[in-house]
């Protein structure tokens, strides 16, 4: 074995006057700078219990908010009473519900109006669509006749009939008809077939 040659280990420590190449050399530290302290903190800051100032705060607080638990619950009881009142009178809530992304009338054929009556009702909905749609493309063709020649005159006009016309026919005559499926009622039938009428003509 005199042959073998003999490799030193790299991970044992030597001691004596080795360098460790990948060792950083310190940085001295800088004579004049020095960190300043922290401002103390008051013995409360972090701790549950507040000051006899704050516990006035608090239970002024708590008398705002136990007043304002009482309107808001003494508005509620008035609210509940007013829609018993309605309920029992007969009177009906409607709820905007259509179109879906902008509700700005109460429709809903499928659960208000009788099975017998829906297909008519559903054919006067249709109509009023029918309508607005119509007075929509009046005022398309218009435009297009105003820009090749023809006087602003009967551009305003169609303007007018859409702006009178489909909440005219809305308020007039699809709603009285609507009413008048829901509740049967003879007079909002006149008042359909009065207003339908003179709309036609």
């Amino acid at each position: 074995m005199a042959g073998r040659t003999r490799y030193d280990n790299p991970f044992e420590e030597s001691g004596g006057d080795e360098v460790n190449p990948f060792a950083q050399p310190r940085p001295s530290p800088p004579s004049s700078t020095r960190l300043s302290p922290l401002p103390p903190e008051p013995a409360d800051f972090y701790n549950d219990f507040a000051s006899p100032h704050t516990n006035k705060d608090m239970k002024t607080m708590e008398k705002e908010l136990l007043a304002k638990e009482a309107e808001l619950n003494r508005r509620e009881k008035e609210i509940r009473r007013r829609e018993e009142a309605a309920a029992r009178a007969g009177v009906v809530i409607e709820e905007k519900n259509w179109p879906p992304f902008f509700p700005i009338i109460h429709h809903d054929i499928k659960n208000e109006i009788p099975v017998h009556l829906q297909r008519t009702q559903y054919f006067a909905f249709a109509s009023l669509l029918g309508l607005i749609t119509c007075l929509f493309w009046n005022i398309a063709c218009v435009t297009a006749a105003w820009i090749k020649g023809e006087g602003p005159k009967i551009w305003f006009l169609a303007v007018i009939y859409f702006i009178l016309g489909c909440p005219g026919a809305y308020y007039l005559w699809y709603r009285p008809l609507y009413r008048a499926m829901r509740n049967d009622s003879a007079l909002k039938f006149g008042w359909f077939f009065l207003f339908y009428l003179v709309s036609t003509l």
